[in-house]
């Protein structure tokens, strides 16, 4: 059984502390005593450690060894098209176990009305479900989730390899992935993906005319939150077979 992982701000001089609501959390809920063993992430890297002590509020860890990781095969920007916000933490959920590495919340024509004066206060909610899932999943670090954009700025954060879901389109993911690689070296893929409705011409004139490539994920209709998490695991699968 794979050992619990925690994230620390920092390890200084072979220890590391763990306080809050993680800390609450070992103490009361995993019934931690002095000497068992976690993984601890400082964001940069993973090491074992036990618990040395506890006092209010807070356990210390004691460093035993570092512990290597297998880095991530592709560097994936996630520009999600803002959907119900319940839908969109799930997007955030299952971005981060397929490793995503940043995540931006997009305004789109036909994003729900209003939606997008929710988003900053969200934001610190965002965070916390992508640390959670990144502590489950072993991440080494959580995705970066960044501002509400509107398109035109969504677009100006893209690099690598760029592909936008279209329900319009007909070339295959897999295909159009393919035929970009081929031409780009890159490890890094902008992945846009539409809400509920879909693109408008405007939109998708748009992506297209910046470097986006058109991409489908077949002849049904996906929900959004569907199609962003099995257009990420598309990539994920093609770096696994490089």
């Amino acid at each position: 059984m794979a050992r619990r992982r925690f994230f620390v701000d920092e390890i200084r001089q072979g220890q590391a502390v763990v306080s809050g609501d993680e800390a609450k959390h070992l103490r009361q809920v995993l019934r931690a005593e002095v000497g068992q063993k976690y993984e601890l992430s400082d964001e940069s890297r993973v090491f074992l450690a036990e618990i040395e002590s506890f006092r209010k509020g807070e356990a210390t860890f004691r460093v035993l060894e570092e512990i290597s990781q297998s880095p991530l095969l592709v560097e994936t920007t996630l520009l999600a098209s803002l959907i119900k916000l319940d839908r969109f933490e799930w997007i955030i959920e299952k971005a981060t176990e397929l490793g995503v590495s940043r995540i931006i919340p997009v305004i789109a024509e036909r994003s729900d009305y209003g939606l997008e004066k929710a988003v900053p206060k969200k934001l610190e909610r965002w965070n916390r479900i992508a640390l959670e899932s990144a502590k489950q999943s072993h991440r080494v670090a959580p995705p970066k989730i960044g501002n509400l954009a509107n398109l035109t700025e969504a677009l100006g954060e893209a690099g690598g390899i760029r592909l936008i879901l279209d329900e319009m389109e007909t070339k295959p993911m897999l295909t159009a992935l393919e035929e970009a690689r081929a031409e780009n070296q890159e490890d890094r893929v902008t992945l846009l993906t539409g809400p509920e409705g879909g693109w408008t011409d405007a939109e998708r004139s748009q992506a297209l005319t910046v470097g986006f490539a058109s991409a489908s994920l077949g002849p049904l209709v996906l929900r959004a939150e569907t199609a962003a998490v099995v257009g990420l695991g598309v990539i994920s699968a093609s770096w696994q077979v490089k």
